[in-house]
Order: C-alpha cells, then structure tokens, then sequence
C-alpha cells in the first residue's frame, strides 16, 4: 500500500513553487487571518507586505506579530501603494462584494474568503468583474485542500472505490459563537458561516445536486439568533446522495466530525480533527476500505497536516499556480457561485418546509 499511497501523496502536497510565489497583501485582520492565513503563508515561504482593517489599532497588532511591512489606513492606499499581486480579501460576507469589485477593478488577483457574497446576484456579479477584467480569483474553500479530504478525493478518482453513492457528513460540536461577535445577529448562521465547508465539498465530489431539503433548529438560550442545527440532505443523478447533520449546541462534550463516502466497491472514512478542540484541533485521520486496491479491510492513509492552518497554503496556491501557468483554481470565484445557489436553495428549504429543485 505505500507505493500506491505514493501517487494519493503526491496529488494533495501543500507546497508554493518558488516560481510561483508572489507578494500578498491582505484585507480584514481578525481571527482567521491571525490564527491560519498568516501561519500558512509563513510555513509556505510566502511574502506578505501590507495589510489594512477597518480597526487600524487590530492590524497593526497583527503586523507587528507577524512582521508585515506596511499597515494600510484603507483599502485604497493598500490598492494605490501596494507591490502586492494578489489581495486576500479576508471580510465578513456582508462587506466582501463591494471591496472585491474594487480590487478587481484594480485588476489585482484576489483570494476571497468564504463565503463570498450574502446573495446569489452578488455573487454572479463578482464572477462577471473577474472575467471583465482579466485577473484570477479563488474562493478561501480550504476544506477541499485538507490533507484527508484531498487524498479521498484523488482514490475517489482513481476509482478505488467504484461509483460513488453517497457522502455522509456528521458534526456533533459544541461551538463558541461568543469568537466571532459579528455572527451573533445573523439570521442565516449554521449553513452560511459552517456547513457551507460541507455542501461546496461535497459539491467538489458529487457535482451539483437536482433536489434539496433542509430542516434546522434552535436551542433557548443559545449566542447567536441564527439556526445552530441543521439536518440536510439532497439527491443528484442516478440517485446518488448525500447528507449534512450539523449541531452546533453539543452539551455532552464529546465533540465529533466524522465524513464517509459509500461507493459500490468500497468506501472511504475520515475525521477532521480540527473540530475535536477548536481552535486547537488533533490529527486528522483517513481510512480506505477497498475491492480496487489491495487494502485487506480498513487501511490507514498517513495524514501528516491539518486543516488549519496548512489548507490555507492549498487556496493561496491554488491561486498563484493559476496566475504563473493558466491551471484551472481548485475553487474559483464562478464555481463557487454554484455553492452560493446550493446554500440559498437550502435556506428556501429550510423556510419553506419542502425541496427544492435546483
């Protein structure tokens, strides 16, 4: 199994060629960027010069932390001054469309976080800028960059576990909210801010679904205002499926995320450990279970990364080997406008009671 293992190894390493490395300079100095976006560039070799945020006082702190050159008083003097040739737009979803549009139109390459845009149109439009004008552009879905679920994904391509039948994702987390206090009016929680990570992955493997439902709940007392529980489920061509159990409101302390995939000659299963001790995480695991491949029952797969922060080296990556050598971006600014779609009609779902086709 090693000699094969070798090729799934050599699909998913996170690694920036020195080739392809250019500067960055990032928008939005919170908890994310602090905790994964930085750490990554850093273990990747990569070069920030300038970062700005509406709280000057944040970025600053951050700069000094993690050495970066030059704070920005705005997003315009980051765009008039700035070397940097791509800009990680890391914002809440609310403030993302019209910074991206502006740095677009500045014709900067952009990684923008997740998720993109609060609508469907808005996304569309941001998709429409990057074309207009010339520049690459990817999505911050670092989920489909994890070391595990890239590794599935290529023995998922090598056929060694038949047709795919179904993706099962389960998360039993008691999550802290009170981390993120812009969260805590959002109507739209569970899905837009989390499970989004799950529906565009499963979106990477299985394509786009023709009909969804969704059903979610609230627990008294809880942080936000928004939903913290989620059951989704959704159904593609020659009945293929997939499921989504999320719960955000854990009391019993024994954190789970578990993801398995079901093919007709065998299966795959896995764990993310970074949701077992968030924000600190353990070990994620990968197991292949084959009628392919010689793995006589469950075989280990040896995961040497985790999510957070080495995930975060795969997007930016992605971006920059797009920009060096024409590559497609693994999740580009127009395909993640499908993910978009997918999370509304979940939402219509949810509001509504019923499907809904796609």
């Amino acid at each position: 199994m090693i000699d094969i293992f070798k090729e799934i190894a050599d699909s998913c390493r996170l690694e920036v060629p020195a080739a392809q490395k250019l500067p960055i300079a990032i928008i939005g100095a919170g908890g994310i960027v602090d905790g994964a976006h930085l750490p990554a560039y850093k273990k990747a070799g990569l070069e920030v010069v300038g970062i700005t945020d509406v709280d000057l006082a944040k970025a600053s702190d951050v700069a000094a932390r993690h050495g970066i050159p030059k704070v920005y008083k705005d997003v315009d003097e980051l765009l008039a001054d700035s070397t940097a040739k791509v800009i990680d737009i890391a914002v809440p979803s609310s403030a993302q469309p019209e910074i991206f549009l502006k740095v677009a139109a500045a014709k900067r390459h952009i990684l923008a976080q997740k998720p993109m845009a609060p609508t469907v149109a808005e996304g569309i439009a941001m998709a429409d800028a990057v074309d207009k004008n010339g520049i690459i552009a990817g999505v911050n879905q670092q989920l489909r960059f994890e070391e595990g679920v890239a590794a599935a994904h290529k023995m998922v391509e090598l056929g060694w576990i038949g047709e795919v039948t179904n993706f099962a994702m389960t998360v039993n987390l008691s999550t802290p909210w009170e981390m993120w206090p812009w969260a805590q009016n959002m109507p739209r929680l569970e899905i837009m801010l989390h499970s989004i990570h799950y529906h565009d992955l499963i979106r990477w493997f299985l394509g786009e679904p023709e009909t969804v439902f969704c059903a979610a709940g609230r627990t008294v007392g809880q942080y936000p205002i928004g939903e913290t529980r989620t059951i989704s489920t959704a159904v593609y061509r020659k009945g293929v499926t997939s499921v989504v159990h999320a719960n955000h409101v854990n009391r019993g302390g024994d954190n789970l995320a578990e993801y398995r995939i079901d093919g007709d000659k065998g299966s795959i299963r896995g764990t993310l450990g970074l949701l077992y001790d968030y924000p600190n995480g353990r070990v994620d695991t990968l197991e292949v279970n084959s009628l392919v491949v010689p793995t006589d029952g469950w075989t280990p797969y040896p995961v040497t990364t985790r999510w957070f922060p080495d995930a975060f080296i795969g997007t930016m990556g992605a971006v920059m080997s797009a920009i060096a050598t024409g590559s497609p971006v693994r999740s580009s600014v127009r395909d993640n406008v499908n993910t978009l779609k997918l999370v509304d009609a979940l939402y219509r779902s949810m509001d509504s009671g019923v499907s809904v086709k796609l």
